[in-house]
């Protein structure tokens, strides 16, 4: 936009990153379903190649859908560019991939998405890395995992599946004291709950597929760069330091600045692994985002009305919430999320895992998926099946223990939301 003025997290959801369309005037972002980009002549695609000037090349890099998205994220985040993918997963793999080596590790929350934790400690091993899992809820521990090869601390700003609030200001300190970036994940919370960059967070990953799109329809993921980050000042990060042989010796670090992450992201990272999101995904995405303060704002109420009445009933052992008073994070949410603790929450049920089950097999309202963050009220069983690869004590530690099951609390009615609750608790512990 053309106004400079800090505008407001309703308006930039809505305009960030988009003008209307010089050709036809459109309002809404076209989707440009393109592969290629005609240039204006050799001596305007060398300039492209060169990354001498900004422009479109070919789809697996850059498109003019995907940039929309790509701007309007960075807005929301806070953040000096951004770069999407093809999914959440994606965007971790390529958050890491500038700061990573052989031999090298990071130092990870415990408390993640299960799907994560088997990346990092099993996928990442095929690439040379590693990762140390440590609970962050002790930063001393968190300390003494660092050592000489580590490149970056990560955590979720709301762990997934019990909705643990970090403590991302401590982590940040930490990671600035070690010299290494913090990573957050803030797919549970989205920037309108929590803005890691503001706690000091250098980058931000996404998967756009839940909260950000809203509406379960396409896969993506994103990147944020805080551009805060000082990558010359050491060797420790050599794709951002030292010259890139695949663009006649260029060291990001030193000629572009701010921008150094999200280019190399962009002109290393989705050209060599080919993560790209899709414009279509991207049109949705951006439409997701316009109404997004309005449904957290409704996800929020809902939660915290629901784990109310959880935590209320008989038929309850526990109710991982931070939005609760009882939570021993109630305090740390309240300073870090005063907008509210997110919609994402454990109910441990009485009768263990054959209770779960039972209680998944009979609601109606609620959809059965392995996703989180859609408008409809969703629940699974974490332990056999999004934790299903971890051992018994990493689901533990992760919050997905067998008599836990993880919601996704919806917009619908809160009324409607525990009825259904109600009745498949009856036949669960019958």
């Amino acid at each position: 936009m053309s106004d400079d003025r800090q505008l407001g997290f309703d308006t930039l959801q809505i305009h960030a990153g988009t003008e209307p369309d010089p050709a036809t005037g459109a309002r809404q972002v076209p989707i440009y379903q393109t592969t290629a980009y005609v240039f204006k002549d050799a001596d305007h695609a060398a300039r492209l190649f060169n990354l001498e000037e900004v422009g479109y090349i070919y789809s697996r890099l850059t498109n003019p859908t995907v940039a929309a998205l790509q701007n309007r994220i960075a807005a929301l985040e806070g953040g000096a560019g951004a770069v999407c993918c093809s999914s959440g997963h994606a965007a971790q793999i390529m958050a890491l991939f500038p700061l990573m080596g052989p031999g090298l590790n990071i130092v990870a929350s415990n408390k993640l998405y299960g799907g994560t934790v088997t990346q990092f400690t099993q996928t990442f091993k095929r690439f040379g890395w590693s990762a140390k899992l440590v609970d962050f809820d002790d930063p001393a521990a968190v300390e003494a995992a660092i050592d000489d090869n580590t490149r970056a601390l990560f955590c979720e700003s709301l762990a997934n599946p019990a909705g643990v609030p970090t403590d991302i200001p401590a982590m940040a300190a930490i990671a600035d004291k070690a010299g290494v970036p913090l990573v957050v994940d803030n797919t549970a919370a989205t920037p309108y709950l929590c803005n890691p960059i503001e706690m000091g967070a250098t980058l931000v990953v996404h998967s756009t597929t839940k909260y950000l799109t809203g509406n379960g329809t396409v896969t993506g993921g994103a990147i944020v760069d805080s551009g805060k980050f000082d990558w010359m000042a050491s060797d420790k990060f050599p794709s951002l330091s030292q010259p890139e042989p695949a663009y006649h010796g260029i060291t990001f670090g030193a000629a572009l600045g701010p921008m150094a992450y999200t280019f190399h992201g962009i002109a290393i990272g989705l050209r060599d692994l080919g993560m790209t999101m899709n414009p279509q995904a991207a049109h949705y995405t951006l439409m997701g985002i316009e109404t997004l303060s309005l449904r957290m704002e409704k996800h929020v109420e809902n939660a915290q009305q629901v784990a109310e009445w959880l935590e209320a009933d008989p038929r309850i052992d526990s109710v991982s919430y931070a939005g609760l008073a009882s939570s021993p994070y109630h305090a740390r949410g309240k300073e870090l999320f005063p907008k509210g603790a997110g919609a994402l929450f454990t109910v441990g049920v009485k009768g263990g895992y054959d209770a779960c089950v039972k209680l998944v097999d009979s609601l109606k309202l609620f959809s059965h998926v392995a996703n989180l963050g859609d408008t409809r009220s969703l629940i699974i069983h974490s332990a056999s099946t999004t934790h299903r690869q971890l051992s018994p004590e990493q689901q533990e530690a992760a919050g997905a223990g067998a008599n836990v099951v993880r919601i996704s609390i919806g917009t619908e009615n809160a009324a409607d939301i525990i009825a259904d609750l109600d009745q498949a608790l009856t036949a669960a512990t019958a």
